[in-house]
């Protein structure tokens, strides 16, 4: 017998499987690299072309992921996308050269580029407007618990059993989200969609690879490489040329029209640069952990943790909470001042710091971020129909992905201009003024995102904030009946 599940709970439990695995893999990727290199004697630049070849294939099939979902119907496009990826996974963990693990993390890509936008997609149409911030809440967990724990579980994988358990590792959970989709999500009658607008499939899809690698590369190879500015300079091309396609097509694959929405263009704009400021501070500290204070990198992602602490607590305060009192824009601003002032505080650490007040920090970017991050996706889609809400996820997730590498690149580029090491007394030691530099340089992006979160407007997103119970007055009390209740 089949126990009854409500379309909420089926998609919420289905949406963070899928979205937790996909997101962690990143980070859990990056704690291997130096240990795959070796295994298949390959030089650190070359092992890089394994998170390379992930982002840009991301990057390819996210366009595509609102029309698929529109066209074969969101619970058959998810579990093909978990079907993917969770293969795609185990195939790296059994690959015998780079090249063949390149090819399956290529895979993995096309899997995750369609996960996110179409779950997203699914929560919002399963929660009304009213119970979206419960849904933000939900969703919140696997975007910032993910990229926390990915390294503290990457290092007891290839510490005690091996890197291609950090691939293996998503076989379980990818396995179990998949069953349990089959069985309780419901199918949906997807309307009928138009026609695959090929030219801006094409045209967005391999600017936004192009314009990923050359940000994911830039601080590697050198900005003024050959090969990154060419890349970045042919991808903005094609992106450029991408809105002009797209706004002359009457059923365009990225619906640039939506950013006429007032509401959702500027929450928008709060995410990518929030993306950028956020998961380019959590790439900083771990450089500052491993690099900057030798610490091993299950001891970094321990240090770490305590920012998913914080975001878990926080999400519940940010719901439950705050965001029916503050409404929309209050509540976004107040998380963007919290969560700047606590990536500038960051630039406070140096050699000898306590890791104590690091990982108090961790905590506060965790309970701070999540007052940014559940508003903001409760808002984002409040005045956005249901029929545009798969197009809209995908633009919105592609901003955020695009914001993450932005972040990531350019403060790495801040620590290399200033120096990573410097001679003292005749011998190399780490530098921690660059990343100082760094922290501080994120604490501002986080700040210029609050002139676009003061453009948020309340009315706009008043059908997304709960109504807040009160304690009936004594007018309002129901009278009992004389001698007391009844049964």
């Amino acid at each position: 017998m089949r126990f009854r599940i409500s379309q909420k709970v089926a998609v919420s439990v289905v949406f963070v499987a899928a979205m937790f695995m996909s997101i962690m893999d990143v980070t859990i990727v990056n704690v291997a690299l130096p240990t795959i290199g070796r295994d298949f004697r390959v030089s650190p630049t070359s092992v890089d072309s394994i998170s390379i070849a992930f982002l840009v294939s991301l990057a390819v099939f996210i366009p595509a992921s609102g029309w698929l979902g529109d066209r074969f119907g969101s619970k058959r496009v998810m579990l093909t996308a978990i079907v993917i990826f969770t293969t795609a996974s185990a195939l790296c963990g059994l690959a015998s050269s780079l090249s063949e693990l390149v090819a399956f993390r290529v895979l993995q890509g096309v899997g995750g580029g369609m996960l996110t936008p179409v779950g997203m997609a699914m929560l919002f149409r399963a929660f009304p407007p009213s119970e979206r911030i419960r849904a933000s809440a939900i969703l919140t967990v696997p975007t910032t618990l993910a990229p926390a724990l990915g390294p503290v579980l990457g290092g007891l994988l290839v510490t005690d059993l091996s890197w291609r358990w950090v691939f293996y590792v998503n076989v379980p959970i990818g396995a179990a989200a998949l069953v349990f989709g089959v069985i309780y999500l419901q199918r949906d009658d997807p309307p009928k969609s138009a026609r695959f607008d090929l030219p801006g499939f094409l045209l967005s899809g391999i600017g936004l690879a192009l314009v990923m690698y050359g940000v994911s590369e830039g601080p590697n190879l050198g900005w003024r490489t050959g090969k990154v500015l060419a890349a970045i300079t042919v991808g903005l091309v094609l992106l450029a040329a991408t809105i002009v396609v797209e706004l002359r097509t009457v059923a365009p694959m990225v619906d640039l029209r939506l950013l006429t929405n007032r509401l959702f263009r500027a929450s928008n704009g709060v995410v990518v640069l929030t993306s950028m400021a956020f998961l380019g501070t959590l790439y900083v500290v771990s450089l500052y952990y491993q690099n900057g204070r030798g610490l091993s990198p299950l001891a970094s992602g321990l240090s770490t943790f305590p920012e998913a602490v914080g975001v878990m607590l926080g999400a519940q305060l940010a719901s439950r909470v705050l965001y029916p009192i503050l409404k929309p824009r209050k509540h976004i601003t107040l998380g963007l001042s919290c969560t700047a002032i606590s990536i500038g505080l960051l630039a406070l650490l140096g050699n000898g710091s306590s890791l104590w007040w690091a990982r108090a920090l961790m905590f506060a970017l965790g309970l701070s971020i999540a007052q940014v991050f559940v508003p903001t996706q409760a808002t984002a889609f409040a005045t956005i129909s249901a029929a545009d809400t798969g197009r809209a996820s995908t633009m919105f997730n592609a901003f955020r992905q695009l914001g993450g590498a932005v972040g990531v690149a350019v403060f790495t580029s801040v620590i290399v201009a200033v120096g990573a090491t410097h001679r003292v007394s005749g011998h190399s030691v780490a530098n921690t003024s660059s990343y100082r530099a760094a922290f501080l340089v994120a604490a501002a992006v986080c700040a210029l995102a609050i002139f676009a979160a003061v453009r948020i407007s309340d009315e706009d997103a008043a059908d997304t904030v709960p109504a807040r119970r009160r304690r009936p007055t004594g007018a309002q009390r129901v009278p009992q009946p004389v001698g007391g209740s009844l049964g």
